[in-house]
């Protein structure tokens, strides 16, 4: 039998736990870590349920604010309640229903490669929402458009992690030393309530060569902080 293919899986679940029909999570298999399981009442999270990173990136974010990823929209949620204005985008249109459901009106379904001609203070990846980049090879032109998007004294707040710690330290250097792939592109498939999504491509990066790719587009990466898991928060400004 063929697998039934939803391509909006995440937007399917964080919709049925908003409408109280959660029975189960989303389950994950990754060509690096296999089997996973994504708990879908953290995507509902308070701000004090959230990691340390993303409280600090919360509390780092100034004047208009680009939420990107926004998923369930907890991070908007709580900006929100903080006074500041925030745009909220998402390519799930399970993820922006849940938004409106939970009072945010500035919950738009578009996908971040599609903002043009406007300027942001602060552009907010969290949850290595970088990773939406897909491949190493396309963060250059994604920060780049990032760039783009921000006002003169704008930040662009993210984080991700440093996969290499997955590896064998046996194998490491092998790894890093070959570097047919970068190691911190991975592949993803989900799956819930029988749904399956199609293959996709996820990215994770190290600071080093997050650095050095934001230097090639002009802009600053300065390390903020470092969380318990190899995460780490990172905010770029212009030069």
């Amino acid at each position: 039998m063929d697998k039934e293919i939803n391509i909006d899986i995440i937007g399917k679940a964080l919709l049925d736990y908003q409408l109280d029909k959660y029975s189960e999570n989303i389950m994950t298999y990754s060509s690096i870590g296999g089997y996973d399981e994504m708990d879908i009442p953290f995507l509902f999270r308070s701000f004090d349920e959230m990691t340390i990173i993303e409280q600090k990136t919360m509390q780092m974010c100034k004047g208009s604010v680009l939420d990107i990823g926004c998923g369930a929209g907890s991070h908007t949620l709580h900006l929100l309640s903080n006074g500041m204005k925030v745009t909220a985008i998402d390519t799930s249109v399970g993820a922006i229903e849940t938004c409106k459901l939970r009072g945010i009106k500035n919950a738009l379904l578009q996908n971040i490669w599609d903002v043009h001609n406007e300027k942001f203070d602060t552009i907010l990846a969290p949850m290595n929402g970088i990773g939406m980049c897909e491949k190493l090879e396309n963060l250059a032109t994604f920060l780049l458009h990032l760039k783009s998007l921000l006002n003169p004294n704008g930040q662009i707040l993210l984080d991700s992690s440093d996969l290499i710690y997955m590896y064998e330290k046996k194998n490491r250097e092998n790894i890093l030393k070959e570097n047919k792939n970068y190691y911190g592109e991975v592949t993803f498939e989900m799956v819930y309530k029988n749904q399956f999504t199609d293959l996709f491509h996820w990215l994770f990066v190290d600071f080093n060569t997050l650095e050095y790719h934001a230097k090639k587009v002009g802009l600053t990466c300065e390390l903020i902080m470092e969380g318990y898991h190899h995460d780490f928060l990172v905010k770029m400004t212009l030069k």
